[in-house]
């Protein structure tokens, strides 16, 4: 979902977008809320105690959102939540049950001064699980390795998106590029996002249309009048500048960029590779749970997503979210096959495959721009589907 990491790149966009934007984001001090059991499935009770943690933490990479239901999700009734450390605390449930365990989530992006993911973990042993997309995983592969475990989501929502009345005949980011380039127009994005170097180096955009100097606001965007283009989440800006941003207010077109050959696996649940071993008996009870929570929410999202704005309006540093974003985002998810079991039969697998075809595009990136990668990096150092139930998928 990013390359600088959405806590870098794209985190600071969604931000001051929803700053300039929305402008109606709560104040709430409440340091708790309640909220309906968030599983709406019925099973055998899970005892996750004694092979996991007393407290699961997990790290996320930005503010509450829809992005982050299933790990909301997994919360029982009447969370505590920390206005000032930006966390939210409960019972981690299982099938509408308690686990004997509790479930810390820590927000991420501003809440940890715009670090990635993977430093946090390096830094922060208390961390059990957290956020690395498989581009970050490769570009911080050498000095802090972590381990996918779980993909709650098959796509990322990155994407370009323009105006569809401006250039009505373009469907593909691809077409985009040569219609910008005759008519002026640019793609403005975050300087520094890798897989801006590889729509470009791949053919896609040509060098002289990328504008790097993206702020985050609407304002040139809108200024410009459906010239330009701009990188965006599928998950936020199409819903926004059609229903919140008053001065555009009209449909986009966009693609997706994983729809490219740019294709992490976005926010997997990951360990720090040297914990795997030991997390192991943790995991092979606990990744299952994970799966069932991501379907509960995906298949029901309301009391998931109310939960999602009492956080947000808690914290109340900036970010704004409401129930109809999140409501368009899981909408989105689905249309899009973000959320899907991508024709596995179950939720959260990663294709060996897929992350080594990344391996071989964004090794060079990274290197060239001084990551950290891994020498002789392959597939199996960066995911694992060694915990996940077959059994459990969303069935599209």
């Amino acid at each position: 979902m990013r390359t600088r990491s959405r806590v870098a790149a794209v985190a600071t966009a969604v931000t001051a977008l929803a700053v300039a934007l929305t402008g109606c984001g709560g104040s709430g001090t409440a340091d708790s809320a309640a909220k309906a059991t968030t599983s709406t499935a019925t099973g055998p009770a899970v005892d996750l105690s004694g092979v996991c943690p007393a407290t699961v933490v997990v790290q996320t990479d930005w503010n509450p959102e829809s992005d982050h239901g299933h790990v909301y999700q997994l919360l029982g009734p009447n969370p505590t939540i920390d206005a000032n450390k930006k966390s939210v605390t409960g019972d981690l449930y299982a099938n509408g049950k308690a686990t004997g365990v509790k479930l810390e989530v820590r927000a991420g992006g501003p809440a940890i001064g715009f670090s990635t993911v993977s430093a946090q973990m390096a830094q922060d042993k208390s961390i059990t699980l957290g956020y690395v997309s498989t581009d970050e995983a490769i570009e911080f592969s050498g000095n802090m390795p972590t381990t996918a475990v779980f993909a709650e989501n098959n796509k990322s929502p990155m994407m370009v998106m323009w105006d569809p009345k401006t250039y009505p005949d373009v469907s593909t980011i691809k077409d985009l590029g040569s219609k910008l380039s005759s008519n002026g127009g640019v793609v403005r994005y975050f300087n520094g996002a890798a897989y801006m170097t590889y729509l470009s180096q791949a053919g896609y955009l040509p060098q002289g249309v990328l504008d790097g100097s993206y702020d985050g606001t609407p304002a040139k965007f809108v200024t410009a009048k459906g010239k330009d283009a701009q990188q965006g989440f599928a998950t936020a800006e199409p819903y926004v500048y059609q229903n919140e941003v008053a001065a555009w207010g009209k449909p986009l077109k966009f693609q997706l960029v994983a729809d490219t050959g740019w294709s992490p696996y976005p926010e997997t649940m990951s360990v720090r590779s040297s914990d795997l071993a030991s997390l192991s008996p943790c995991l092979k009870k606990l990744v299952p749970v994970m799966q069932q929570a991501d379907v509960d929410f995906i298949k029901n999202p309301t009391a998931t997503n109310d939960l999602i704005v009492k956080l947000v309006q808690a914290y109340n540093n900036g970010w704004t979210y409401d129930a109809e974003v999140g409501k368009a985002a899981v909408a989105q998810m689905k249309d899009l096959k973000i959320a899907t079991d991508a024709g596995s039969g179950h939720v959260g697998t990663m294709d060996e495959k897929r992350v080594s075809d990344l391996i071989k595009i964004a090794a060079p990136i990274f290197d060239k721009a001084g990551g950290h990668v891994k020498s002789g990096l392959a597939a199996s150092d960066l995911v694992t589907n060694q915990f996940l139930d077959p059994s459990i998928g969303f069935g599209f």
